[in-house]
């Protein structure tokens, strides 16, 4: 991936609704003359550069990395994982107790940054497809096909975001639209649309592994699709639905998609694009591990990552810094903010505490007493760091083990040559990988009456467990210790119909049972600016 400096001719867009209408105001290094002048310059320019938001810098503004966007949105809403108030750190307001306890309002600013931040991504692919057909004279049919496609896909990822997070949303895919014309979709449209659009691109994109460092290290390509495709389907039901309070949603067998002349239903499509991306040559690593050690990108599981490296790229990854003790962080001679930690219940779905702990666990965590370089860590006070997974409440200050609770997280491996006190390292972000392609298709095929038995046990067997019985129940648990850290559990809670529900140390909320949380409230300023929008249920 060539990562190329931002220089494209409205760097400085103007976020979705907050103006009179959705054109940018330029604003750029280069003439937009320069910008777009050779094909190769129209590539860099209007494709390229699209790639930078991805990842990020800046609070809520990208896929994964930083805080209070859509990674914290996903994670720290469900049974996963907490960032409980330890004395005078990690209160900030109460934004992270309002996570887990879904008490979050429109009004909440992260999340309004959160939406600024999709939409302000599909607006750069919307004007970077307007400057491809403007300056389409300097590209081969080939040429134009293929970056259209990609930058396309790239808008369906955010529209999947956005859809998943709010459901119904504006959909808007042309450059400069007014303002009076932004009327918000369905959630079943904006779902049909992405589905459409991607299935369109698929003869298109290249079918690269696009976590392999080359040309298209870091790009869309069509696993990376294929792989959206697979997720849409499995929650079709969810985004098929555009009432999701009045308990009712239409069985993913009666959801039908027309996939190479064939009318497939939404379990057998899931099926079918995970069958696609591991004919394009996809396999389960040897180690879990080695999909998130230091230089991951020779994995032949990771297909969709964000690149990393800390004196090439400017984005961050801020997780293990954030959930590492200040003595663990001294240890490898970094700082630490000591917050983020497992929760109860999933410590103990690993087994934790008993005789047979998932072989992933010390993977995934930092646990018990910590040694760095084979020394155990001590705090200040000259006591040994010890982390004590089954300590944890909403608010541990004043408690005994106020800054020690809690399981933290490990998964990826620490480059001890990071930058930023571990912010900038050069393990990739994962994405999509494999393993997930594989659970996927277990669920689905078990939803559509089959077995998904040998998917699901190729995932444990990696792992070094035995065997379970492909039961949905078994599915959803696999998910939890194979992803963990990964970022998608709030779906699968809401696709098991678990998300609004009680759960660890969360009590369901008033009028919860009727699934209004399972979306997020259309942020307050949004509404006030486009008298078209209105409010998502419940809120």
């Amino acid at each position: 991936m060539f990562k190329v400096q931002r220089i494209h001719c409205f760097l400085l867009a103007l976020p979705l609704l907050f103006s009179a209408c959705l054109d940018e105001t330029p604003k750029s290094q280069l003439p937009e003359d320069l910008a777009y002048d050779t094909a190769s310059n129209l590539y860099n320019n209007a494709v390229a550069t699209l790639y930078n938001y991805i990842g990020g810098t800046v609070e809520s503004q990208s896929l994964q990395g930083t805080y209070r966007g859509v990674y914290d949105y996903n994670t720290f809403t469900t049974d996963e994982a907490i960032i409980p108030t330890r004395g005078g750190d990690w209160y900030d307001g109460g934004f992270w107790q309002s996570l887990y306890l879904h008490s979050w309002t429109a009004a909440d600013v992260s999340l309004r940054n959160t939406w600024d931040y999709l939409y302000k991504v599909v607006m750069l692919c919307n004007h970077s497809l307007a400057q491809l057909d403007s300056h389409r004279s300097l590209l081969t049919t080939d040429q134009y096909n293929s970056y259209k496609a990609e930058v396309t896909a790239l808008r369906c990822l955010f529209y999947y975001e956005l859809m998943d997070m709010f459901g119904r949303v504006p959909l808007v895919k042309t450059d400069g639209t007014a303002l009076t014309e932004v009327k918000q979709a369905e959630r079943s449209v904006v779902f049909r649309d992405i589905v459409e659009e991607l299935q369109a691109c698929l003869p298109y994109l290249n079918n690269h592994h696009s976590n392999l460092e080359g040309n298209w290290y870091g790009r869309i390509t069509r696993p990376v699709a294929e792989f959206l495709l697979a997720r849409l389907m499995l929650n079709a039901e969810i985004y098929s639905d555009d009432n999701w309070t009045d308990g009712k949603r239409t069985p993913g067998k009666n959801l039908f998609f027309s996939i190479n002349n064939q009318e497939l239903n939404a379990w057998e499509a899931c099926a079918y694009y995970c069958n696609q991306i591991a004919a394009a040559g996809y396999a389960l690593e040897n180690s879990y591990a080695d999909n998130f050690k230091v230089h991951n990108e020779t994995s032949a599981e990771n297909i969709f990552v964000i690149p990393m490296d800390k004196v090439k790229y400017q984005n961050q990854f801020l997780y293990l810094f954030r959930s590492r003790h200040y003595a663990h962080g001294s240890a490898i001679g970094m700082d630490a903010e000591n917050g983020s930690s497992a929760t109860l219940s999933t410590v103990r779905a690993y087994g934790y505490g008993t005789d047979s702990v998932d072989a992933r666990y010390a993977i995934n965590f930092f646990s018990d007493t910590i040694r760095v370089d084979g020394k155990v860590v001590l705090q200040g006070n000259g006591t040994p760091l010890v982390y004590r997974p089954l300590v944890m409440a909403l608010d541990l200050t004043g408690s005994k083990f106020e800054k020690t609770a809690g399981a933290r997280m490990s998964k990826y491996e620490i480059d001890r040559t990071a930058h930023a006190d571990g912010r900038l390292q050069d393990n990739d972000i994962v994405l999509f990988r494999y393993a997930d392609v594989l659970l996927m298709k277990a669920e689905a095929l078990v939803r559509n009456g089959e077995s998904g038995q040998a998917e699901l046990n190729a995932v444990r067997a990696r792992a070094g467990m035995p065997s379970r019985p492909a039961t949905l129940t078994n599915i959803l648990s696999e998910r939890l210790l194979e992803l963990m850290w990964e970022g998608s559990r709030r779906q699968d809670l809401v696709r098991y119909g678990l998300f609004h529900k009680a759960y660890d140390l969360r009590l369901q909320l008033d009028k919860e049972d009727s699934g209004y949380t399972t979306v997020f409230p259309i942020p307050t300023t949004v509404l006030k600016l486009n008298g078209n929008l209105t409010q998502n249920y419940g809120y």
